[in-house]
């Protein structure tokens, strides 16, 4: 399907850009400086740009979760670290620089176009993860998981193939999914509702397509996997990731999990 063209900066453009697709395969493999020495001159060359900041944030913030082990098995099948964050603070420059990168991203989306409506989504669904999983304040993620669903609304009705859209709305759907039905509860009174089984189509959906967060939506989708017990889906995932990352000790980690 044909990428829609009415952006402020062609998706299309977007693809072929060295400073974000490749970027973020930088960023896969886990060499950070890399990506953002990449999403700095994308930055500089396009500074009204809000992806080149949303991009950076993403940066920071993977950067986090693969040093708490936020990616891996042992995370996502403990209930307490999976909903209840990390176990020790983040680091104190890291978070600074990812606040800012995030703070940037919605400065620089000023219009309705599904590009600024992408970097919002984006900044949103990552502050909410932060939040939840880094600096455990959780009230603040809720806030900004029902920011990212809106945003993420909107991208998909103006541009249904911008999936990367679907990566807030489905961990947002996954994870909700798993809190207690007392949380639910109150959640659902706030507006706001888990379903594991729309989170995991809506995860694999950008896994399949999705420009930027195609990779981190699988990832994401396998870990679910081994969570629901559908382990040949968590196997043939993970063997998609490290052939497409051959480089990334992430994938090759959680790979070799599944083979003990």
């Amino acid at each position: 399907m044909k990428r829609r063209t009415f952006l402020c900066l062609p998706l299309a453009a977007f693809a072929q850009s060295p400073g974000l697709v490749p970027g973020f395969h930088l960023l896969y493999h886990l060499r950070f400086a890399d990506a953002r020495a990449a999403f700095l001159a994308w930055q500089r060359d396009h500074p009204a740009d809000p992806m080149g900041f949303a991009a950076e944030a993403a940066c920071h913030l993977f950067e986090e979760f693969e040093h708490h082990g936020v990616l891996t098995t042992e995370f996502f099948l403990d209930d307490d670290r999976l909903l209840g964050g990390i176990k020790s603070t983040a680091d104190p420059a890291r978070s600074n620089a990812f606040e800012q990168a995030s703070a940037l991203a919605r400065k620089r989306a000023t219009d309705s176009t599904a590009n600024s409506l992408l970097a919002l989504a984006l900044a949103s669904g990552m502050e909410a993860d932060y939040a939840a999983l880094i600096t455990k304040r959780q009230l603040d993620s809720l806030r900004h998981i029902r920011e990212a669903e809106a945003f993420a609304r909107r991208l998909l009705t103006a541009a249904p193939s911008v999936t990367d859209g679907y990566v807030a709305l489905g961990a947002a759907n996954y994870i909700l999914a798993c809190l207690p039905s007392y949380k639910r509860a109150v959640l659902w009174f706030g507006g706001l509702q888990g379903n594991k089984q729309r989170g995991m189509g809506q995860l694999a959906q950008a896994a399949r397509d999705a420009l930027y967060l195609g990779p981190y939506a699988k990832m994401m989708l396998a870990l679910v996997s081994i969570r629901e017990k559908r382990f040949q889906d968590a196997s043939r995932l993970m063997k998609e990731l490290t052939v497409a990352f051959p480089e990334s000790p992430l994938f090759a980690r959680e790979r070799a999990k599944l083979k003990e």
